[in-house]
């Protein structure tokens, strides 16, 4: 074979590897637009393995499919070297209140169990029959579930953090600043540690979305449904994570709870991601963008700073206007 042939056939093949790299990109892409969490959590498992992470169980939390809770834990023979309880995360998915399965969301999972805590992934109802309050009632009942059982699954029911993306912060942020719902599960924000809101919404009235408006609209008090409206500083510690480039929630939610809170008296941090959107610091807790760590380390080092007792400090950074 003569070299120029040779070195058209190497061009060829350079160029149907490039061919075959953008139609596999472009897959991704359409199946992570589907459902994008199912699609995270199977790369995750691809490129990062189990990460000595298992899941223990999945629980009903009521009578809709909805409410139902995963727990992932490390695998038994991590459990038994350790022996001693894990601290807890409870994470709640986003999905504008009308989308998600807890299920779908092994890779927080993996993520947390390699750093030392148990998690909980909790669900909620959707839809017509997830219309405000349903979602805080059952984000409610599964910190009360949490509280009640976690302690047989190797969990510490005294450390738990609670932590959402997107509708789901709206959820744990709410169910730690108003009270009222906490305790129809006998418990109140002294039960929860620290809260983490990823991307989500807390000044979001009047309601000027499809989806706020489904969820909202028939409160018959809409002002109340928000966050923004149940400041406190007797609050547990928080921290806010929002991409600077978030045009479904806008960064100014997380900026202007944060500010209200510390007005209070009370703790709350906040760190802002330049080039950032609305699904960045989700996708970054899947593997292989999880190499980058930055939002996993932020969140395990404050999860383990509130259940440890020690100061909490992460980098704060001024949000782009």
């Amino acid at each position: 074979m003569n070299g120029k042939r040779m070195r058209r056939m190497i061009v060829w093949t350079l160029g149907g590897l490039v061919v075959v790299g953008v139609i596999g990109a472009l897959v991704l892409q359409y199946a992570i637009a589907q459902n994008g969490p199912a699609v995270l959590s199977a790369v995750d498992r691809l490129t990062g393995g189990d990460g000595g992470a298992e899941q223990l169980a999945v629980v009903s939390t009521g009578d809709h499919p909805q409410q139902k809770l995963v727990v992932w834990g490390p695998d038994t023979q991590e459990h038994a070297r350790s022996g001693k309880p894990r601290p807890v995360l409870l994470f709640v998915h986003g999905g504008s209140w009308r989308s998600g399965d807890p299920e779908d969301y092994d890779f927080v999972g993996r993520a947390f169990v390699e750093r030392g805590f148990l998690v909980v992934l909790a669900g909620y109802r959707l839809e017509e029959a997830g219309k405000y309050p349903a979602m805080l009632t059952d984000t409610a009942s599964a910190i009360g579930w949490t509280h009640r059982e976690i302690a047989n699954h190797g969990g510490d029911p005294e450390n738990i953090v609670v932590a959402g993306h997107s509708a789901g912060a709206y959820n744990v942020v709410m169910a730690a600043l108003e009270d009222k719902w906490l305790a129809e599960e006998g418990l109140s924000s002294d039960d929860i540690k620290g809260v983490i809101g990823m991307s989500g919404p807390y000044d979001f009235y009047p309601f000027d979305s499809d989806s706020t408006i489904a969820a909202f609209g028939e409160a018959p008090e809409p002002e109340i449904t928000q966050p923004i409206a149940h400041i406190t500083g007797n609050a547990p510690q928080m921290l806010f994570l929002h991409g600077e480039e978030d045009t479904t929630v806008r960064p100014r939610n997380s900026r202007i709870l944060a500010e209200k809170l510390k007005d209070e008296g009370g703790h709350a941090l906040t760190v802002f991601f330049p080039k950032k959107d609305h699904i960045d610091p989700l996708t970054s807790l899947a593997a292989p963008w999880r190499s980058r760590r930055e939002v996993a380390d932020l969140i395990a080092g404050f999860a383990t700073g509130v259940t440890s007792s020690d100061t909490v400090s992460v980098p704060v950074q001024e949000e782009t206007r």
